[in-house]
């Protein structure tokens, strides 16, 4: 489960981005209790600033894996670090001294998205760096279930820490996680890293997107990334809308819903680490289960029960974010992969530019409640369409063999 753990560098890597992710999804749930705070409770304004911290992936992340294929990516992940640390002390500092607007919030939101969109393809194909031959597949599950587990850990911590010290302290303390993830990065030993090939001349954008449509494995993998995690996957947002409008909670409500998310994610980040192999119909099925537990959590009839159901909801996300990132670098040669999680990232976080003012939409118009029921019906409709279209496929596939076979038969009779 652990075995690329044994290698110094990735073991360094591993630690420092941990906590550094960690921070990234605390400063993200200070961000969205912020803007909540300044706006009287707006879900519309919630919305906005989600759209406005995914806007960057949409505009930024094919650029983004083009320079993970382009520069050395050690080099990438800390600058960006870096320019994430400057943000939230910024803000925090900002939130102490009373200084603090939605105007602010907003611009915060859009930084962050940036240094994000240049990030995340950079960061999923460093891994193959670090470990290289036997271990990647490990190291791959290992490092997409550190992120996202951390995405789940981060705001159930931030929640907590809200409700002891107050946002802006929390938007300080993120910063130093972020300082951490940078020291850890530039301990990593340049020598010790496994050389990977590198596209040959001039490393364009283009080439990673036809690399991708002319290999329709990814391109469904890509598809079923861009519907689930676009509205399925916006579980942040919609708890904090259950917790503040639909239930008339706080922030501590809100860490203890994150917290059992958490949990469930834990179990599911174990369980990938330990999987060998990762399939399409692994990648289908983990979004058709996650979806049905979403609905079920949608229809909760009270915070408790809600709270009791989070955890299989964090399981069944973890299952599907780590399947579909895994197949996705597997399946991808190494001269082109941070292209390929550059179209990962896009429709997997950029979506939300659209997806993210409309759930807020919905609950401003319908209620919370309505707004998580639309996202997981929306999930159960595409992962059962898509483990469809891939059952057909396949049974095409298995057809056309048979009949070749059978020609081969009578040509050689």
């Amino acid at each position: 489960m652990f075995s690329a753990l044994g290698v110094r560098n990735y073991r360094l890597y591993f630690g420092g981005q941990v906590l550094s992710n960690t921070g990234a999804w605390m400063q993200r749930l200070a961000q969205d209790w912020l803007v909540l705070d300044l706006s009287g409770s707006s879900s519309m304004a919630l919305g906005i600033t989600v759209g406005l911290q995914f806007l960057p992936y949409l505009l930024f992340s094919l650029w983004g894996g083009t320079i993970a294929d382009r520069i050395p990516r050690r080099r990438l992940l800390t600058i960006t670090q870096t320019v994430m640390a400057l943000i939230s002390l910024v803000v925090g500092v900002l939130a102490l001294r009373g200084d603090a607007t939605v105007a602010l919030v907003y611009v915060a939101a859009f930084s962050v998205g940036v240094a994000s969109a240049f990030d995340n393809p950079g960061r999923q194909a460093f891994v193959n760096e670090l470990v290289g031959g036997a271990g990647v597949g490990n190291a791959i599950a290992l490092n997409s279930a550190s992120f996202n587990l951390a995405r789940l850990v981060g705001p159930a911590i931030a929640g907590l820490l809200i409700a002891a010290i107050g946002t802006g302290w929390v938007f300080v303390l993120t910063a130093s996680t972020f300082a951490v993830g940078i020291l850890t990065l530039r301990l990593v030993r340049p020598g010790d890293l496994h050389p990977v090939a590198r596209q040959q001349g001039q490393v364009r954008l283009k080439d990673g997107l036809t690399y991708t449509w002319r290999h329709r494995n990814l391109v469904l993998a890509v598809l079923l990334a861009l519907l689930v995690g676009a509205l399925g996957l916006n579980y942040q947002q919609l708890m904090a809308m259950m917790a503040r409008n639909e239930f008339g909670l706080g922030a501590e409500a809100f860490g203890l819903m994150s917290t059992a998310l958490a949990f469930g994610a834990l179990l599911g980040s174990l369980t990938a680490a330990r999987r060998r192999r990762v399939s399409l119909t692994l990648v289908g099925t983990a979004a058709l289960v996650f979806g049905t537990i979403e609905l079920i959590n949608g229809l909760a009839p009270t915070y408790v029960w809600m709270l009791v159901i989070l955890p299989f909801a964090g399981f069944g996300a973890m299952t599907f974010i780590t399947a579909v990132q895994t197949y996705l670098q597997s399946n991808a040669e190494d001269w082109v992969r941070g292209r390929v999680m550059g179209i990962f990232t896009l429709v997997f976080y950029g979506a939300n530019v659209f997806s993210a003012p409309a759930i807020g939409w919905v609950g401003e118009t319908w209620g919370a409640r309505w707004a998580m029921i639309a996202c997981a019906v929306t999930t159960l409709l595409t992962s059962s369409l898509a483990i469809a279209w891939y059952a057909w496929r396949g049974r095409r596939r298995g057809a056309t063999a048979r009949e070749r076979a059978a020609a081969e038969v009578v040509a050689g009779a």
